[in-house]
């Protein structure tokens, strides 16, 4: 039997387990700074796939994905760059493998909507 995800609940744990890996990340000044681009890009690839789901035409609705595939790129650059604890070392990779999935998802979705509008 295929598993079923739904990509607005996918992208919400992804936001919320950033946070959680976050909070335990060491306060130093350049994990401070890097944390907070990397919440706001990792809240913001669900928040988009919301408003794409909303979308009032197909121009909207890929503008929208392209947003999201954006900050799973820009969310996954910024994981690469924060420092983690001792131990954090896996959780920081799975969270990188999940913005890479997260990535080819919308990819995927903008290259089948756009074949669609041909």
């Amino acid at each position: 039997m295929a598993r079923h995800y739904d990509l607005e609940e996918r992208t919400e744990a992804f936001a919320k387990k950033v946070r959680d890996f976050v909070r335990r990340l060491p306060k130093d000044l350049t994990n401070i700074e890097y944390s907070r681009q990397l919440i706001r890009a990792s809240g913001s690839v669900g928040a988009n796939y919301i408003e794409a789901n909303e979308a009032l035409s197909t121009k909207d609705f890929l503008m929208r994905i392209k947003i999201s595939r954006k900050e799973a790129k820009e969310s996954r650059y910024w994981l690469r760059l924060v420092e983690a604890a001792d131990g954090q070392s896996h959780e920081q990779e799975s969270l990188i493998q999940e913005s890479k999935e997260l990535l080819m998802i919308f990819s995927t979705i903008l290259r089948n909507t756009s074949r669609g509008k041909e």
